[in-house]
């Protein structure tokens, strides 16, 4: 037995080149996936969880080798790799990203995939038992009754029949595909399976059904999963260690229960908060994320979150609420993306002179700052806005409204067994700059 974890991803990027003009040239890239490592041990679960765009399934395609990764490795020390060392030049045997047509073919014996909507997997011309053993066929097993025998026995495992061999697609629910799903992914006996939000299409009851499903499988066939999601409550049900991802990269990333109990970074709270409580007597605060997770071709600099940050840092010397500290981070950024209708605002204003008040209202920005410095600030970039002047307003509010969380990208800190978050707040000479709100 060894002690090397079953995969290491380390540093993987999968960049989209972004092409324009007659040549077709390359003037830019969407970075999907930007430099994530993380690491899977034999028998475990871990969880990669974000919003929707934020990169979390194209890892999983790029792992697998269905795209191919831009940079970085994919190691897997399964199907009797395990105790490979590094070649002289410092490639690794055991890159996935590396592996040739032969070495690709076997590798898919020993990981398996698992997508959101069985339906499109499925070929509905040919009968879910054909679908499943299609599999058998390509990795060389000719006898079509020990192939029939074998996906039989898979379909009885996942909760069908072995009559269901011959019926098609058609003939099934969401629930009862996703089971057919799963025994094929399992029908080559593999040591890892990627699940790409295996149940998030499914009603809740089914769901349930689904997930101790695959808990009772990992436990009969000792697999390792990792296991995408969007759905925290997922999650913490199936996943023994979990990995926050934002806009392409990883923001957090520990032990399941430890990062429910005690989330490091904004992000993960801000998820966490989104987990409806039962209880109609609990008081926990709800975290709204404002705006949408920014463009992948122009991500912020620095935290990559700062934009959307409820804990967002204060430049040293301002003391505003944070709330308002929030919404001022906001309105610049709104501003540089050029996403304020001016013209409509003065519309709603119904006078001229109303048009900045309106402006604050949209922001959820005070009439008065409490800082006179930053309130004169923000009302010079108001001017220029209200007089149609948006280039002016955010060179006014680049330059006084700078957090210092867009000016450093954020290593991670280690705060014990392995949990590790990646904010400048845990900075001690940043820590004590962020104010409560009163």
């Amino acid at each position: 037995m060894t002690d090397e974890p079953l995969l290491e991803v380390n540093d993987l990027e999968k960049h989209y080149p972004i092409r324009k003009g007659l040549l077709n040239r390359q003037v830019g890239a969407a970075r999907a996936v930007d430099g994530i490592s993380f690491e899977i041990e034999r028998g475990e679960t871990l969880g990669l969880v974000g919003e929707s765009g934020c990169g979390k399934s194209t890892a999983a395609t790029s792992i697998v080798r269905l795209e191919d990764p831009t940079g970085g490795e994919v190691i897997f020390n399964g199907g009797g790799r395990a105790g490979a060392t590094r070649n002289a030049d410092g490639t690794h045997p055991n890159n996935v990203a590396r592996f040739d047509k032969t070495e690709l073919k076997a590798f898919r014996r020993d990981v398996q995939m698992v997508f959101q909507d069985p339906s499109s997997s499925f070929d509905p011309r040919m009968s879910v038992g054909s679908s499943v053993a299609e599999m058998l066929l390509v990795h060389g097993m000719t006898d079509k009754h020990r192939r029939r025998a074998i996906v039989e026995d898979l379909l009885e495992r996942v909760g069908l029949s072995a009559e269901d061999y011959d019926r098609y697609p058609h003939e099934f629910s969401g629930g009862q595909k996703q089971r057919i799903a799963l025994a094929r992914a399992l029908v080559l006996n593999p040591e890892l399976v990627v699940a790409d939000e295996p149940v998030s299409a499914l009603d809740v009851s089914i769901k349930a059904e689904i997930l101790g499903l695959i808990e009772d499988l990992q436990t009969e066939f000792g697999l390792s999963l990792l296991f995408i999601s969007h759905d925290m409550s997922v999650i913490r049900e199936v996943c023994d260690r979990v990995a926050v991802m934002y806009l392409g990269e990883i923001v957090e990333i520990g032990d399941t229960e430890e990062i429910f109990a005690d989330p490091q970074h904004p992000y993960t709270e801000a998820l966490l908060s989104s987990i409806p409580e039962p209880d109609p007597r609990a008081t926990r605060e709800h975290i709204e994320l404002t705006g949408t997770v920014p463009d992948p071709v122009n991500p912020p600099s620095g935290c990559r979150f700062h934009t959307r940050c409820h804990k967002v840092v204060q430049p040293e010397g301002l003391n505003l609420e944070q709330s308002v500290w929030q919404a001022l981070i906001t309105l610049r950024y709104r501003v540089a993306s050029d996403e304020i209708d001016v013209e409509k605002i003065r519309e709603n204003a119904g006078a001229e002179n109303a048009v900045k008040a309106e402006i604050r209202t949209e922001f959820d920005l005070p009439q008065q700052l409490s800082d006179p410095e930053a309130e004169r600030t923000l009302d010079r970039a108001l001017d220029r806005l209200a007089d149609d002047d948006s280039e002016g307003a955010i060179e006014i509010l680049n330059a006084e409204f700078v957090t210092p969380c867009e000016e450093t990208h954020p290593e991670f800190t280690d705060h014990g067994d392995g949990h590790v978050s990646a904010c400048i707040r845990h900075r001690d000479q940043v820590r004590s700059e962020v104010p409560a709100d009163d």
